[in-house]
């Protein structure tokens, strides 16, 4: 299949991007701007896709058997100064809008990765803009979807891996401090937990939802319930040391305003055995991710 991959320079959609080249697609890459030149991914087909404010090329968009949405705004996307009408603008009416043009410029299949709150937390989308904006954008995307038009959602927990050739500052943060370089910063791991998923493990999904088959709606997967402590002590574990204690206090490294659920509370949950089986990606994939990461971080 010929696959574009909007966010296809970001974490999740570069391994997509990847994985789908070695599975043997035609895959470009999409976005506001290229990936780095000399890198895996700067080394596939670009094509600039400004999703939010509609500036791309409709013929170009006709090209595509598939579409890979990995661009939907989260808290690292919050221009300064920005209030929740960016997450309605972005996510409610940027996203089932882009994936409407996209259906129009002839693309027969399209998943949109998503975010987990909306189903395994469904109290927070009346009291949290961001969580609500993503099931909005989901249901939106899914009133598109019909014969000609097979769409859904991919909603991932917490998102966890390495992509050759992409530094992701957090993870280079997160390897830093479990090497000891941010001393005197202190070492610990804030209560609760919540359910993560390897970057392979969701392209693997990805692939999944694109494959013959008439997957639709918002499909929740994940991959292990971990506490905070066994996540940042896998770090540390990766570089030799140690699992740090649990202390009840905000994290230097995991901010409160990035855990929606409330420091100290867990949001696990399991995945689906219908839709694990159907997407067909791979599990117990956390630790193996972490040490890619570290391997790729490490002094």
């Amino acid at each position: 299949m010929k696959i574009i991959v909007v966010g296809g320079a970001g974490m999740i959609g570069g391994r997509a991007a990847l994985h789908l080249k070695a599975k043997g697609h035609d895959v470009t890459v999409a976005g506001r701007n290229p990936p780095a030149t000399g890198t895996p991914l700067g080394d596939l087909p670009f094509l600039r896709v400004d999703y939010v404010n509609m500036d791309f090329d409709r013929d170009a968009l006709g090209q595509f058997d598939a579409l890979v949405f990995a661009a939907g705004n989260d808290v690292r996307h919050q221009p300064e100064g920005v209030g929740d009408q960016h997450w309605h603008d972005a996510n409610s009416v940027g996203v089932p809008r882009f994936f409407e043009a996209a259906r129009k410029a002839g693309i027969k299949r399209a998943v949109n990765v998503g975010s987990f709150y909306p189903q395994a937390a469904p109290h927070l989308v009346e009291t949290n803009a961001y969580v609500k904006s993503r099931k909005v954008s989901d249901e939106g995307v899914a009133a598109l979807a019909d014969d000609g038009f097979v769409a859904m959602s991919i909603n991932a927990p917490f998102v966890v891996g390495a992509v050759p050739g992409l530094v992701v500052p957090m993870f280079a943060a997160y390897t830093q401090y479990a090497e000891g370089k941010f001393a005197p910063m202190p070492e610990f791991a804030p209560p609760g937990g919540t359910n993560f998923i390897s970057t392979q493990s969701l392209a693997e999904a990805i692939e999944g939802g694109l494959e013959p088959g008439e997957p639709r709606g918002s499909n929740l997967v994940g991959d292990e319930n971990l506490s905070f402590q066994d996540y940042f002590g896998a770090f540390f574990e990766g570089v030799g040391r140690e699992k740090p204690p649990v202390r009840d206090e905000e994290h230097p490294m995991l901010p409160d305003g990035a855990i929606f659920f409330g420091r100290g509370n867990s949001l696990f949950y399991d995945t689906d055995p219908k839709v694990a089986e159907l997407l067909g990606y791979r599990r117990n994939d956390i630790v193996p991710a972490i040490r890619e990461i570290v391997a790729q971080y490490r002094s």
